[in-house]
């Protein structure tokens, strides 16, 4: 299988380019997705966040109230980290897991992952960063999602640098346009994609984060 890692912050559009490689043919891992499992009730993670922040982060239905718990994460650097220490871990084993599915398989594999730098994540065959500046997604965020403006601003701050994204980058996909630009811009990265040499099916996969 062919290996791609994608990322970009809150609002750069990169579950739109995921979907679109989907329908191109790939398969998708999207990290977001794992995270919302393992915080299901009686799930590790839930399990280790209920422990932490109390019952006060749950819903009357005792779930995960996922928005009171950004609420409390990203305005306090310490909390933020107190979660990644619980998240994290997780679900890196839970995303190699399904990776492994596909390494008999000559599929192209999409891994969405917000935090890919953050994470130390590297060793894909390639990673495509989907870029916009920060007004533009902030605006985006508000009109779209109902986030409100300093919410989006704080999740944007506690996040890296565009910079830090673009720099490890093997293809940056613009997104600062119109819609249609952007779309064009997606299926130009997909053509890409499939120009890239694919590896041998059934190899030893790499872990998600080199040792060195």
């Amino acid at each position: 299988m062919l290996e791609i890692g994608l990322t970009g912050g809150i609002g750069s559009g990169k579950s739109t380019a995921a979907a679109a490689f989907v329908e191109q043919g790939a398969v998708l891992i999207d990290a977001d997705q794992i995270v919302r499992d393992l915080q299901k009730p009686g799930e590790k993670v839930f399990e280790e966040m209920l422990s932490k922040w109390g019952p006060d982060i749950l819903t009357s239905e005792g779930e995960l109230d996922r928005q009171l718990v950004a609420n409390i994460v990203f305005s306090n650097p310490e909390e933020l980290a107190a979660l990644n220490t619980i998240v994290h871990p997780a679900v890196r084993e839970e995303m190699t897991n399904r990776r492994q599915a596909f390494v008999e398989t000559d599929n192209t594999v999409i891994l969405e992952i917000p935090l890919l730098v953050e994470s130390g994540y590297r060793n894909f065959d390639a990673i495509v960063v989907v870029d916009v500046d920060t007004d533009t997604a902030v605006k985006r965020l508000v009109k779209y999602r109902s986030f409100g403006e300093e919410d989006a601003r704080n999740r944007l701050e506690r996040q890296v640098s565009r910079e830090s994204r673009t720099e490890i980058a093997d293809y940056v996909i613009d997104n600062n346009n119109s819609m249609g630009e952007f779309n064009n811009e997606i299926l130009k990265c997909w053509e890409w994609i499939k120009s890239i040499e694919r590896p041998e099916i059934g190899r030893d996969l790499p872990p998600l984060i080199s040792k060195e």
